[in-house]
């Protein structure tokens, strides 16, 4: 029996009619792999480097200075200790008209540093670049400062070279090759430099109100220590909750950064979908193939009963052969997957790390168990029926329904559907959400498909043209396929118009919400004795508008006289709101961009103490006018009543704060300044000068992070958009499935119309409209799905107006067309070839 299936197999190889269907499958797993290998890497990466991603076995994380009792308690336990403080700061080099400064992530180390990992630094910039280094014995040595790469040519200076900091100046002794504890490439856009815990207090940065993440890293000596280690984290734990102590966060091997964590499972289920929205079409294609398969095997499979094969033997043949052809397809996608990754890493460039580990079997094991679902779900119905062909058909050509038991199966592909979905995506909820859009906007464009098909009746007499007419009556004959082939090819389409021609409109639109003449820099930790001298350089510099701000810091510990603890809120968000300490403001008037949505805006009586608040964060606090909030600042108690609720533009790059309250309450608070301004292009060096005349200013020009924002983003559209080549290419397969699946029906109505007078010229023309009809429909539905997806995004995701553009029709309805044009004529080009007396004889 199997080499009866093996000489079927190659015979049917031979004459073309498995080729399709390995080709559906290859496209479909290929496009899973590509994305389960890529994701698999970065996880491996991460579970590899889960102790560099600390640079210590437990880190406890504070905004405020480590208690001295935390030391001392881990040192009576006998575990290894170091620290680091992390903040922004401007970096200088250079001396009068020649100076240069450029903002920078400042690390002060302790000795130790870091516990786990190893930090590696080199003299040569190249190799600093490639991250090629030799790991370092100490941290710098005091007077001393390591540096990124990029600072250099930034900031004009050489490795040996002077750089100040602050009210100390430092020398440049080595170029920071990797960092292990540094995180990922998305948050970290400052540069690093690196200095002694020691030399801190000589730069005078860290002063009241300055932004300073402090962290404590501790580690056990010896694996046997690890009890020690786990212990001492526990009674941290409750002692943070016993105390209510707000601000720190505890980071452990096990939980290993949760935000980072929930990011790259995010990122997971987004390339999973993408790549599941190419199987899914491909699953289409596969099973128009198998039926099509179907179809053209019923003389043979009567042939074999015949010849005394009983209907479980038909079974298994057909079975093995299916086998053999998924094994083959699930093989080839995979590998082509695994090239396609090396794809994606190359478009991510600098957003991955290059010293990836290699990818583990799980991602080709995954693959070659897709598509052999996808084979069972979504072939096998057809196949089982072949079960049931007569004898007598070798002489009778009829066909009789199908059997219940074969119509059952087709209840295995919907089940295999909707585990394909919950396994790609790894949550319920979010596999019932996306089979129910996949099948709503099918069943959408299916309508408009049928609705357009059936204006197409009345058109039938409006060109005097034979091929216009023929075109028409084909699609009219054939309704069922007509409809699918319009909603396959629109499915690609959308989702590739999506990222390309509507990504534009986004990104326009983006821009087109922050004005020319909208804040460029910004400026921090202005002290008040500073503001005037600093507000006249500006106006030297041809700063028309200089808002100066207070800034306050302030934690929320109390709402309507109830402690805020961690457990106040269930929502992740609203716990990390909680937990930070807010940048608080007071002024008499509401700030520019700001519009009272609710309430009114306080009065400033004497006495009094009220609050306007940003509607998002009433929402995700839970919180409504009335309420009463006590702050924490600096020690003393500030509560204040709501009384407005705000809506920030937080487009405009204007200084915004989610808590304003009354100067009369603010009055004796410890305050800090900062502004936003626009600076003229011919007035770029004042943000160097500022910084270098008052340097514990944090001067950050905006233009440039989101020139790196913006670079950042256009990577990762970019991988997507390869990704999404393959739903393009599976909506292509549909629309090719579709085609062959009339072929023989085709061929033999052009051999019937060719003996009754109609030229080969004629019929060409015919099938050149339809397929421009149904290509232009589709794409028309495309555009329009795409449009209506990007009008969503842009109203309530990314909050601006939006303008629809003819751009993406016309994109839309080219790419359509072409699309047709070129399914059709891979599949039909044979269909006029053929004489009509052969096909009259055959029929």
């Amino acid at each position: 029996m199997f080499l009866q299936a093996l000489r079927m197999t190659a015979r049917d190889w031979r004459a073309g009619q498995l080729r399709f269907l390995l080709v559906a499958l290859i496209v479909a797993v290929a496009a899973l792999s590509a994305a389960g290998f890529f994701i698999d890497r970065l996880r491996s990466g991460l579970n590899r480097d889960a102790h560099q991603l600390l640079g210590a076995d437990l880190v406890v994380n504070a905004d405020q200075p480590v208690a001295q009792a935390w030391r001392e308690e881990a040192r009576r336990r006998g575990l290894l200790i170091a620290e680091t403080a992390i903040f922004p700061s401007m970096a200088q080099a250079g001396a009068g008209d020649a100076a240069q400064s450029v903002l920078a992530s400042l690390k002060a180390v302790s000795d130790g540093y870091p516990l786990r990992g190893a930090l590696k630094i080199t003299t040569d910039p190249s190799q600093a670049i490639d991250s090629v280094g030799t790991p370092a014995r100490a941290i710098p040595a005091p007077g001393t400062v390591w540096l990124d790469a990029n600072l250099l040519g930034a900031l004009n200076v050489k490795v040996g070279g002077e750089l100040r900091l602050g009210e100390k100046v430092f020398r440049v002794a080595q170029l920071i090759a990797t960092e292990p504890d540094r995180g990922t490439g998305f948050l970290n856009f400052a540069p690093r430099v690196m200095l002694p815990l020691s030399d801190l207090p000589a730069t005078k940065l860290v002063q009241d109100g300055s932004r300073v993440s402090y962290r404590l890293l501790l580690a056990a000596p010896a694996p046997s220590d690890a009890g020690a280690l786990r212990a001492y984290g526990e009674w941290l734990r409750e002692t943070i909750k016993r105390g209510n102590i707000k601000g720190v966060r505890i980071d452990s091997l096990e939980d290993g950064r949760p935000e980072m964590r929930a990011t790259l499972e995010r990122a997971d289920r987004f390339l999973s979908l993408v790549g599941l929205l190419s199987a899914m079409l491909a699953a289409v294609a596969v099973a128009m193939a198998a039926r099509r398969f179907m179809m053209r095997h019923l003389d043979a499979c009567a042939m074999l009963r015949c010849l005394g094969l009983t209907q479980n033997q038909v079974t298994a043949i057909y079975l093995i052969e299916f086998l053999l052809v998924g094994l083959a397809g699930s093989l080839l996608g995979v590998l082509a997957g695994f090239g396609s990754h090396y794809v994606l890493l190359e478009m991510l460039g600098r957003l991955v790390s290059a010293d990836l580990p290699p990818p583990t079997v799980l991602p080709a094991l995954q693959g070659l168990a897709t598509g052999m679902l996808l084979l069972a779900g979504f072939a096998l119905p057809p196949v089982l029926q072949l079960r049931n062909v007569p004898h007598n058909r070798v002489i009778r050509r009829e066909q009789g329904a199908p059997q219940p038991a074969a119509l059952a199966t087709y209840g295995l592909g919907l089940a295999s559907f909707t585990a394909l979905l919950l396994w790609q995506a790894g949550d319920l909820q979010l596999a019932l959400y996306t089979a129910l859009g996949f099948l709503g906007a099918f069943g959408l464009f299916a309508l408009a498909g049928w609705l357009g098909l059936a204006s197409l009746k009345s058109l039938r007499g409006v060109f005097n043209h034979q091929g216009w007419r023929f075109a028409v009556t084909s699609l009219q004959r054939r309704p069922g396929a007509t409809v699918v082939q319009v909603v396959s090819l629109a499915l690609g389409l959308m989702a590739l118009l999506l990222l390309t021609v509507v990504r534009g409109d986004l990104m326009t639109a983006w821009r087109s919400a922050t004005p020319p003449d909208a804040p460029n820099h910004f400026i921090i930790n202005i002290q008040p004795d500073q503001k005037e001298a600093i507000a006249g350089r500006l106006r030297k510099a041809g700063v028309a508008e200089i808002p100066l701000y207070p800034m306050i810091r302030g934690r929320l510990v109390a709402v309507n006289g109830k402690a805020v603890t961690a457990d106040t809120y269930t929502d992740d968000r609203a716990r990390g709101l909680a937990a930070r300490e807010f940048n608080l403001s007071t002024m008499t008037e509401p700030p520019a961009q700001n519009r009272i949505v609710q309430g009114r805006w306080y009065s400033d009586a004497p006495g009094s103490a009220e609050a306007s608040v940003e509607e998002g964060l009433a929402r995700t606090l839970r919180l409504k006018l009335g309420d009463t909030m006590r702050f924490d600042i600096a020690g003393s108690p500030v509560e204040a009543k709501i009384t407005s609720l705000r809506k920030l533009e937080w487009g405009s790059m204007r200084v915004n704060f989610f808590v304003i309250i009354n100067p009369a309450a603010m009055a004796d608070t410890p305050q800090t300044w900062i502004t936003s301004f626009h600076l003229p292009k011919q007035s770029a060096g004042t943000g160097n000068a500022l910084s270098r005349d008052f340097p514990n200013l944090t001067v950050v020009d905006v233009g440039s992070v989101l020139r790196q924002i913006q670079a950042v983003l256009d990577q990762v559209i970019q991988a997507v958009e390869f990704l999404f080549a393959f739903t393009l290419a599976s909506g292509v397969l549909v629309l090719y499935a579709a085609l062959m699946g009339s072929q023989d029906e085709r061929t033999r109505e052009a051999g019937l119309l060719r003996a009754l007078g109609a030229t080969r010229r004629q019929l060409s023309q015919a099938q050149l409209i339809e397929f421009l009809l149904v290509g232009s429909l589709a794409g028309g539905l495309a555009a329009s799905g795409a449009a209506a997806m990007g009008w969503g995004l842009a109203t309530y995701q990314f909050k601006f107006e939006w303008a629809f553009t003819p751009g993406v029709w016309l994109a839309g309805l080219a790419a359509g067309a072409l699309c047709a044009i070129a399914g059709g004529w891979l599949g039909l080009r044979n269909v006029l070839r053929q004489p009509p007396l052969q096909t009259l004889r055959e029929a």
